[in-house]
């Protein structure tokens, strides 16, 4: 993730509440804290072993499936 840096500068007639304002305004309209959020329970893509051995058993049901439907064991 790239920094983002947000700088913010008190003007000569602005109070500390009014500094905070506009950098929590300034903080949101760049979308830090939904980067962050969007990263917080980011998993790992799985093992192409672990998908191919998955999509195997998956097939071989279906197959088993079949053989009792067309036994009449299920409908």
């Amino acid at each position: 993730m790239t920094k983002i840096v947000i700088e913010i500068k008190k003007n000569p007639n602005e109070n500390n509440a009014g500094v905070l304002r506009r950098f929590s305004r300034k903080v949101q309209e760049s979308n830090i804290i939904q980067k962050v959020k969007n990263n917080r329970y980011n998993e790992r893509k799985e093992s192409k072993l672990k998908v191919k051995k998955a999509t195997l058993k998956r097939l071989d049901k279906r197959v088993v499936m079949e053989k009792l439907r067309k036994l009449g064991k299920i409908k």
